[in-house]
């Protein structure tokens, strides 16, 4: 499966990047990974932003999209895989995204309604789909 992450910003806190070194390398062992970490300046740059997902099925990061448990979510890596398109998850700046990114979206996914500081959101958005993955893969890392 082909996964693109497109972030707004790059893990800055030392925990977040090495959280985010880990999962995206494990990601990395169970798909095709390709990640854009485009300037804080692009946060609210609508055109940019879309310009970079073009052509994928895209996921945003919303605190009012659907929840997921991890078996869900498997459900929803896999159902897209069959899809056989490249699929866009979409973090935002510490502001979240433009209305009209979220708008343009195929879906919306919350990692729940507690506020995340912007870091540990990328490295919970990679772990969760890691593990996700790994239920797909029939993997021993979920229990």
């Amino acid at each position: 499966m082909k996964i693109h992450i497109l972030t707004i910003g790059k893990p800055r806190l030392a925990y977040a990047k090495s959280g985010w070194d880990e999962y995206i390398g494990r990601l990395q062992r169970l798909h095709q990974v390709r990640v854009s970490h485009l300037a804080d300046k692009y946060a609210d740059d609508t055109k940019h932003i879309l310009g970079e997902i073009q052509g994928t099925t895209t996921v945003v990061l919303e605190i009012n999209g659907v929840e997921y448990t991890s078996e869900k979510l498997a459900d929803f890596l896999r159902t897209r895989e069959l899809e056989s398109r490249e699929v866009s998850f979409i973090i935002g700046g510490p502001e979240g995204l433009p209305q009209a990114v979220r708008n343009a979206a195929d879906y919306q996914w919350s990692l729940g309604c507690l506020t995340l500081p912007h870091d540990l959101a990328m490295v919970v958005t990679l772990e969760a789909l890691y593990r996700a993955s790994t239920i797909n893969a029939h993997l021993p890392y979920h229990k």
